[in-house]
C-alpha cells in the first residue's frame, strides 16, 4: 500500500504541474533590437537648441557601438542604452520615434544630443 500512495502522489503532482504549465502564460523576455545608424538630429547646450553636425551613433548587431572614434559595447536595459568601454560609461535614454538622447557634461557644461534612426521606406531607396 505504501507504493500505491507514492505513485498516486506522483501522478497528482505531475498532473498539477502539467495544468499549471498549460494554463499560466509563458513570459518571454522582450529583446529590443536598436541596432542601426543614428544621425544626430539636434544638440542642446545651455538650454539652446543648435544644429548638430556630430558623427552618427552606430549600434551594431553584436552589441558594439561607435561614436566619434569612441568604440565599446552597449547594453539595452529597459528604457536606457548603457554605452561603455574599459574606462568610460554613459547612459542614453530611449525615446519614442527611434530616438536616443545622450546627456553628458562636456567642456561647455551639460550637453544633450538627440540621435534619430532614419528608417527608409521600401521603394524610396533607388538611385534614379
Amino acid at each position: 500500500m505504501g507504493y500505491g500512495r507514492v505513485a498516486l502522489s506522483l501522478v497528482r503532482t505531475f498532473a498539477a504541474a502539467a495544468v499549471l504549465f498549460f494554463i499560466l502564460p509563458a513570459s518571454h523576455a522582450q529583446t529590443v533590437d536598436l541596432s542601426g545608424r543614428y544621425q544626430c538630429a539636434q544638440a542642446k547646450m545651455h538650454g539652446k537648441v543648435i544644429p548638430c553636425t556630430a558623427a552618427p551613433l552606430i549600434l551594431k548587431n553584436d552589441g558594439r557601438f561607435e561614436l566619434r572614434g569612441w568604440e565599446g559595447s552597449y547594453l539595452v536595459n529597459g528604457e536606457w542604452v548603457e554605452l561603455s568601454d574599459s574606462l568610460v560609461r554613459a547612459k542614453a535614454k530611449i525615446e519614442p520615434g527611434h530616438k536616443i538622447v545622450l546627456r553628458y557634461y562636456g567642456k561647455h557644461g551639460l550637453v544633450e544630443m538627440t540621435f534619430e534612426r532614419r528608417v527608409t521606406e521600401l521603394g524610396k531607396t533607388a538611385l534614379s
